[in-house]
C-alpha cells in the first residue's frame, strides 16, 4: 500500500493532525497493521518537502508542536494519478486495491471507474498468459494456470464489489 497516497487521499476532506491522520487511516485501511506515529510524520515530511502537503497551522502545547496539514493542488493531482493507474495484477491486489476504492468513495470519485480500469487491466493480463500457456511447455502451462486462477479470483472480487458498491460507499462514509 502506498501509506504517502493515501494519507493524501485523507486529507482531501480538510485538514489535518499527523495523529488525526493515524486514526482515520488505521480505522478505514489499518485494522491489521496499524501505521506507527512515526511512519506518518517521516511521511508527512516527505510530502512536505515534495510539495504535496502544506503546513495550514501549527499549535503550541504542552509537548511538541502540533502542525496540521493541508493537501496542495499538487497532491490532489498526485493522488488522481495515483487512484486512476491500475495495479500491476498481483496474487494479493486486493488489499491495494481496497483501499483505492474506499479512498476513491470518501473522496467522492468514481469507484466504479477504478474498478473497471482494473477488470481490464486484468483481463489484458489474462490474454497475454493465455497465449503463453498455449505455446508453453507443461511446466509453462502450469505457471500460467497458477497466475490465470489467482486473475480470476480477482476477477471475482472485482465483480462482486462493483455489485455491492453502494453498499461499501454507505459503510465507509458511515
Amino acid at each position: 500500500m502506498s501509506i504517502g497516497n493515501t494519507l493524501l487521499g485523507l486529507l482531501e476532506s480538510g485538514p489535518r493532525h499527523g495523529y488525526e491522520l493515524k486514526r482515520a487511516f488505521d480505522e478505514k485501511f489499518g485494522h491489521d497493521r496499524p501505521l506507527h506515529y512515526g511512519q506518518v510524520y517521516a511521511t508527512m515530511s516527505r510530502l512536505l518537502k515534495n510539495g504535496l502537503v502544506e503546513v495550514d497551522g501549527i499549535e503550541a502545547g504542552g509537548g511538541p508542536e502540533r502542525k496540521r496539514y493541508a493537501i496542495t493542488d499538487a497532491g490532489i493531482t498526485d493522488v488522481e494519478r495515483w487512484l486512476a493507474t491500475p495495479e500491476k495484477p498481483e496474487p494479493y491486489l486486493q488489499s491495494l486495491l481496497y483501499s483505492k476504492v474506499v479512498l476513491a468513495l470518501l473522496t467522492h470519485r468514481d469507484a466504479a471507474g477504478i474498478l473497471d480500469a482494473q477488470r481490464a487491466e486484468h483481463l489484458r493480463s489474462m490474454r497475454i498468459l493465455t497465449d503463453r500457456k498455449r505455446q508453453g511447455d507443461l511446466a509453462d502451462q502450469l505457471i500460467c494456470d497458477h497466475a490465470l486462477f489467482h486473475l480470476e479470483a480477482d476477477l471475482r472480487w472485482l465483480e462482486l464489489t462493483t455489485a455491492r458498491l453502494d453498499k461499501l460507499a454507505e459503510a465507509v462514509t458511515a
